[in-house]
């Protein structure tokens, strides 16, 4: 029978972490590449489409407490993510955590799990950003064929001069006189995905400064809406007084819908995004500097992306009741109410660049979890193939990419931000327990970044992640159930008989981890 829980050595994982050449990938990130890595795609989905459903649907004004439990998690996992990414600097991220602490068929579930998490997010993502880039070219009175503009069967009128989606139509309309066309294949969300896999496979090195250069873009426009709305705010106080009240709405007699349990529903929503930082240790092979950098990228972004949610939401929730918020561009109402005419302008400039560079890093992590598995012998060949003049994983970029492009252009991707949440955080729960293990099996190893609290910190994020996920629907739990068996086969039938370390153990029996040595 096949060792499921055959480990990795650590002296295996530090020597792939040393290999030079052109079949390596490049080190050329450092730690302002990194902290733009986890901005870019932390910054983007959340911040500019979920806060408003979920203040609508779940936590009411609340919502900024729903962003602070969600951060918090985050802290926990972020902590143990920065412990990991410094003493292991490989690609990989919690894949290679699993293998080196809990065995081969964890690191298979976490490995696969992160399928989930930066594929089907990067789907997710390009959905929305294809309808923020509609909306745009529209207001510049230029009109992309509807049959192109959505998933297939998605119908949509041509009302006041733009084609919309017949299911966000205001109450009343007559359909009947409207021009309806049902769309046949979202090519916007197709191309996007195509461009930003174009991009991945020139380069680490240009992909990441590109990324930077357009955190900075978004970054600044989000500040730019704090400015506008809290200058608004101050000479109309009584917005605050109005919409704020009540801060936590009653709940209305269902689970998860506004009341104590609506906070902690609305953070399990909003963790989706929450989910880019822990890309940024997918790229630990190819920092300059990796157990110094990882730990300043990875929390550094998620320092700095919760503070501007939190305060994100609050004058969001001020400036419009949150009420009239469960609206594809929530921010741009938010703005809109401040009587600032270009707002509107700014704001899907924003969500255009924030989407975009979210997806950017969601792809460049999917391929780098694929490269790792690939090395391990759990997955075919060609996933590890490095281009041997653009050093980067070309193959595996391509296919998931090409994967995910038609993932997003043609399936109704509505639920998937609660499919993505549930699969990061079962990630962050394996990530927590993964440290605590190897404290304990190997307490004398040189930590650069060490996780305070052990084992109080760990603990308190595998029960905040699992508090996040007992709050999400049983439709979703469902799916990631399948997801894992659709995993359990490709495992049972192709890894366990290419495994490497497997292998290796079969030939060398190698000790269980003490604290002499691997």
């Amino acid at each position: 029978m096949a060792n499921l829980l055959a480990t990795k050595t650590l002296d295996m994982i530090r020597t792939e972490s040393q290999e030079t050449g052109e079949h390596t990938l490049k080190r050329a990130l450092g730690p302002l590449n990194l902290i733009s890595l986890g901005i870019g795609a932390i910054i983007g989905a959340g911040i500019f489409v979920l806060t408003g459903q979920a203040a609508a649907d779940n936590a009411g004004p609340a919502i900024m407490l729903s962003f602070i439990l969600a951060g918090v998690a985050c802290a926990f996992a972020g902590l143990c993510y920065a412990e990991f990414a410094s003493l292991i600097p490989i690609a990989g991220s919690a894949y290679t955590y699993g293998y080196a602490t809990l065995g081969e068929i964890f690191a298979w579930i976490i490995g696969w799990d992160l399928v989930l998490e930066y594929a089907f997010g990067a789907a997710t993502v390009a959905s929305g950003w294809a309808g923020y880039f509609v909306s745009f070219m529209q207001d510049r009175g230029v009109l992309i064929p509807p049959e192109f503009i959505g998933t297939y069967g998605q119908k949509f009128a041509l009302y006041h001069g733009r084609w919309t989606a017949v299911s966000t139509l205001p109450a009343g309309v007559d359909i009947s006189t409207l021009q309806v066309h049902t769309a046949l294949f979202n090519l916007v969300a197709f191309l996007i995905i195509a461009l930003v896999t174009v991009v991945l496979v020139i380069g680490i090195k240009e992909s990441a400064n590109l990324n930077t250069a357009i955190v900075i873009v978004k970054v600044g426009i989000v500040m730019l809406f704090i400015v506008i709305a809290a200058a608004f705010l101050f000479k109309h106080p009584e917005l605050i007084k109005a919409n704020w009240h009540p801060f936590i709405p009653p709940n209305t007699g269902e689970s998860g819908h506004f009341g104590i349990s609506g906070i902690a529903t609305g953070a399990a929503v909003v963790f989706f995004a929450y989910i880019g930082f822990d890309a940024v240790s997918t790229a630990a092979q190819e920092a300059k500097n990796p157990q110094k950098d990882m730990p300043i990228g990875i929390l550094g972004s998620l320092i700095i992306c919760t503070i501007l949610y939190i305060v994100v939401s609050g004058l969001l929730t001020a400036l419009v009741s949150y009420t009239k918020l469960s609206v594809p561009d929530p921010v741009a109402v938010g703005i809109d109410a401040t009587g600032v005419s270009w707002g509107s302008f700014i704001v899907k400039i924003g969500a255009i660049f924030g989407l975009g560079t979210v997806m950017l890093v969601m792809l460049l992590g999917q391929s780098r979890v694929f490269y790792s598995m690939s090395k391990d012998g759990l997955l075919w060949k060609w996933a590890s193939a490095i281009h041997p003049r653009f050093r980067t994983p070309w193959i595996s970029n391509i296919v998931m990419g090409l994967f995910v492009a038609i993932f997003g252009a043609v399936i109704p991707i509505s639920d998937l931000s609660t499919l993505v949440s549930i699969g990061t955080l079962l990630a962050f729960v394996i990530v927590c327990a993964g440290v605590w293990i190897l404290r304990v099996r190997r307490p004398e190893l040189p930590r650069p970044f060490k996780t305070p609290w052990v084992p109080i910190v760990p603990i308190l994020g595998m029960l905040t992640a699992l508090y996040l996920m007992a709050n999400l629907p049983l439709k979703t739990w469902i799916r990631l159930i399948v997801w894992l068996a659709i995993g359990m086969v490709i495992y049972f039938t192709y890894s366990t008989k290419h495994s490497k370390v497997q292998a290796g153990q079969a030939a060398v029996p190698v000790p269980a981890l003490k604290g002499g040595g691997d």
